[in-house]
């Protein structure tokens, strides 16, 4: 359950940073620590794309790759509607 969690989380701060700052060193930091801070528990890959190859390379099982997927889209989204409502 945590590392779901994680993903969500750090999915909506990527997301988020990316809405508000539109900066690629921004983004490369705010990336950086997500998976400073979630990479022991979720393995921090943040991006369905990441995840798929996760999978590809056995790291994660099929169910762990959709609950991953599901998670990360639900993140994104919470992190454009936190953009849009909240910082715009």
């Amino acid at each position: 359950m945590n590392k779901y969690l994680v993903e969500f989380l750090g999915t909506l701060f990527l997301v988020t940073v990316i809405f508000v700052t539109g900066n690629y060193l921004a983004i490369g930091a705010a990336l950086a620590i997500g998976v400073l801070l979630g990479g022991a528990i979720s393995g921090g890959s943040f991006n369905p794309a990441v995840s798929v190859s996760l999978y590809n390379a056995g790291k994660l099982s099929m169910n762990d790759l959709m609950l991953y997927i599901l998670v990360e889209v639900l993140g994104g989204v919470a992190g454009f509607m936190l953009y849009n409502n909240l910082l715009k």
